[in-house]
């Protein structure tokens, strides 16, 4: 799909396509649909992340807070969304040996308890060791650096699922 079919999609299937590009998140698709023609997927990322940008504190806390415990009982009990399942897997997350699972589910345990929000990276880009490795350092942070981290994160997810959605369909049109 091209960006101007992106940019001429109505609400409603503009939401169900890129609802989740932040993780659970669709409100802020819903925002940044006003804003069309994206000229761009660039422009349509830029949209989203300045919407992010711009939310208070509290807000950003929320967007970190709408993503599941990486290797979690979400990834155990099947009722992750498509695209983290996938992103978990791909970081090797649904195949943590015994003494992996402990860890991670120990750290996910101490970070949301420290932080009051789960642990995100982009499993796209990092495998089951940089992540525990990550996890265990971030754990050390002040939260104002965790939270604009995980934020950092969260835009990262976005990107990488908004080319999958739109790049994959169409390499040539954007």
């Amino acid at each position: 799909m091209d960006i101007a079919a992106v940019s001429a999609l109505p609400y409603e299937e503009f939401v169900d396509i890129f609802g989740n590009v932040v993780e659970n998140c669709p409100i802020v698709t819903a925002a940044v649909w006003s804003q069309r023609p994206f000229v761009s997927l660039s422009a349509l990322e830029a949209a989203i992340s300045d919407f992010i940008d711009v939310l208070p504190e509290a807000g950003k806390e929320g967007i970190l807070r709408c993503h599941p415990d990486l290797a979690g009982r979400h990834l155990q009990g099947g009722t992750l969304t498509r695209e983290s399942r996938e992103e978990q897997a791909g970081a090797g997350m649904d195949a943590l040996d015994s003494s992996e699972a402990s860890r991670m589910s120990r750290l996910n345990g101490e970070y949301k308890e420290r932080f009051g929000f789960p642990f995100v990276i982009c499993a796209r880009m990092n495998d089951k060791a940089n992540i525990l490795l990550q996890l265990s350092a971030r754990c050390q942070n002040a939260r104002a650096v965790e939270r604009a981290r995980g934020i950092e994160e969260v835009k990262k997810i976005c990107r990488l699922r908004l080319q999958a959605l739109v790049l994959n369909h169409a390499p040539n049109k954007l």
